[in-house]
């Protein structure tokens, strides 16, 4: 762990979901392989096709609606639709056929397991701290066994717009009732949790992964999120 700017005193953690708290690489693999198997289903000439082409029905959306980017889920469930429609579906049926798919995706996407080591943090740490999640996915904290440790979570979309943008760090502040500076945000992603937590005045923990070099510091560098059992 490195610490590169004094902590302020911290009332709040918040974490990022994805890649922080869990690997989400097979998650999404997982939920991806759902959603295509139940497209097969429905309608068999999508066995031809790929995650690649859904990626690519989502990209064609957003470049006439970038700000749909914002809600990933809905953003998918559209992408899926529009993928059906241009295979030759109706709209009534290919939105059907898409809702359906995407609920495929969202069981797999949501059944994420943590690790009892990740538990027996959380669970500490939420003695001393509020514990919140902040997250750009669409991932539950309540499925994944973790809701009564964490006062709530907020998903990009639904809550504001995603990370970096302030909005969920804001939205959390004023909901608890604290300033921005007494939430340490702790997530894997430079970009969306370092810049999005220093954007809203919030302190910021970056679990790296990679070892990466960076030109923004964030207050505190992580390699593994064990290493949070300091604030205790």
């Amino acid at each position: 762990m490195q610490l590169f700017k004094a902590l302020t005193p911290v009332t709040v953690l918040s974490f990022d979901l994805d890649d922080t708290l869990y690997d989400n690489k097979p998650v999404i693999a997982a939920a991806e392989l759902a959603m295509l198997q139940a497209l097969a289903q429905q309608v068999p000439e999508t066995t031809k096709l790929d995650s690649e082409f859904w990626w690519q029905q989502r990209l064609q959306l957003a470049k006439t609606n970038p700000a749909i980017r914002h809600d990933i889920g809905h953003w998918r469930l559209l992408g899926i639709q529009a993928g059906l429609v241009s295979l030759g579906l109706k709209q009534d049926a290919a939105a059907d056929i898409a809702a359906m798919a995407y609920n495929a995706f969202l069981a797999e996407r949501t059944r994420i397991s943590l690790t009892p080591e990740v538990i027996r943090l959380l669970s500490a740490l939420a003695q001393r701290y509020k514990l919140i999640a902040i997250t750009n996915g669409n991932a539950c904290i309540h499925k994944m066994g973790i809701g009564a440790l964490f006062e709530f979570s907020l998903q990009a979309g639904p809550d504001g717009r995603m990370k970096p943008y302030a909005d969920l760090f804001l939205a959390a502040a004023n909901r608890l009732q604290v300033q921005p500076k007494q939430i340490l945000h702790v997530g894997d992603s430079h970009r969306a949790d370092v810049m999005g937590a220093l954007n809203a005045g919030c302190q910021a923990a970056w679990l790296d992964h990679h070892q990466t070099d960076i030109a923004v510091l964030p207050h505190i560098r992580l390699t593994d999120v064990q290493q949070l059992i300091v604030l205790l």
